[in-house]
C-alpha cells in the first residue's frame, strides 16, 4: 500500500460486540522461551539504555516484537524535541498514551529518551501488568511511566482518564505498536482508535503487515479516521522489505 492517505471503500473485518478481553493478551504464547532481561540502546539512540525483560509466561505479549523497535527509533530520532509541537496544544504539555504495550518498550524509550514534561500512560491487558510494572521499576522510570489496564472496546479506568489533562479527558499522543496480529481483537482495536483520535490527537501506528486482513484493518480505519503513510524514515525501505509499515492516524477534517 504506497498511498499516502488511506481511504477505504471495502472492509472484510467482521464485527464482534460485547467482547471487552480476548485470550491470554489476545493470542496465546505457543513457545514459552525462557524470560531474559534484554539491553536496548536502539542503535545509540538511548543514552542509558534501557533494560527490558522478556516473559512469554502470560502471552506473546511479553516479547519485543518487531515494530516497536522500529517506531521506538523513530520517535527517537525525528521527534525527540518535537513532539510537544506535533500537537495542537502549544501552551500544555501533551498526554501521551501507548496502546497494546506488552513489556513496554515504546513507552519507556519516549519516557527515557523525548523531552517530555508529562508521564506517559502504557496499557495493555491484566496478564500483562505485571511485567510492565518490572519494566518500569527495572529502568528507574516510576516519575515518568505509569502503567494501566486498559481493554481494547471498553472504557477507560477512571484511573486512566484522570491522568488526561484536557477538557475531553483523551490523550493528546498515542502510540500503538504491532497491535495489528490477531484478526478477532480488530474491531475492538478500530472502536478505541475512533473513541481516543480528536481533532487534537496524533497516534504512530506501526505493524508488520503478516497476512491480507491485516491491510484490509489499515484502510478501514480510513472511513473514519485520516491515515498518512509516514515517508521520512531513514529505516522505510529496509522495514518494507520485512513488511513494517508507520503510519500517523489523525481526525479527519470537519468539511465547511
Amino acid at each position: 500500500m504506497n498511498d499516502a492517505d488511506i481511504d477505504s471503500d471495502t472492509s472484510s473485518t467482521k464485527s464482534f460486540s460485547g467482547i471487552a478481553s480476548i485470550g491470554e493478551s489476545f493470542v496465546p504464547s505457543q513457545h514459552h522461551k525462557q524470560a531474559a532481561i534484554t539491553t536496548l540502546d536502539l542503535d545509540g539512540l538511548l543514552h542509558p539504555p534501557i533494560q527490558l525483560k522478556e516473559d512469554l509466561k502470560e502471552g506473546c505479549g511479553g516479547q519485543l516484537w518487531p515494530a516497536g523497535m522500529v517506531l521506538a527509533k523513530y520517535l527517537l530520532r525525528y521527534h525527540r524535541y518535537d513532539l510537544i509541537a506535533k500537537t495542537m496544544h502549544v501552551f500544555v504539555d501533551p498526554d501521551f498514551l501507548e496502546l497494546g504495550a506488552g513489556g513496554g518498550l515504546v513507552g519507556l524509550a519516549v519516557a527515557r529518551g523525548c523531552n517530555l514534561n508529562r508521564k506517559t500512560q502504557i496499557t495493555d491487558q491484566l496478564p500483562m501488568l505485571e511485567l510492565m510494572q518490572s519494566n518500569i521499576r527495572e529502568n528507574g522510570l516510576e516519575e515518568k511511566v505509569t502503567a494501566h489496564i486498559f481493554d481494547w472496546g471498553s472504557a477507560m479506568s477512571s484511573e486512566l482518564q484522570n491522568s488526561f489533562t484536557s477538557s475531553n479527558g483523551r490523550p493528546d499522543i498515542i502510540l500503538a505498536a504491532d497491535c495489528v496480529y490477531f484478526e478477532p481483537a480488530f474491531p475492538l482495536l478500530k472502536r478505541t482508535l475512533e473513541d481516543l483520535v480528536s481533532d487534537k490527537t496524533v497516534c504512530y501506528f506501526c505493524f508488520k503487515k503478516r497476512r491480507k486482513a491485516d491491510w484490509r484493518f489499515v484502510k478501514s480505519l480510513g472511513k473514519t479516521l485520516t491515515v498518512r503513510e509516514v515517508m521520512e524514515d531513514e529505516e522505510k525501505e529496509s522495514s518494507a522489505k520485512e513488511g513494517i509499515h508507520l503510519y500517523e492516524i489523525t481526525a479527519k477534517r470537519r468539511k465547511g
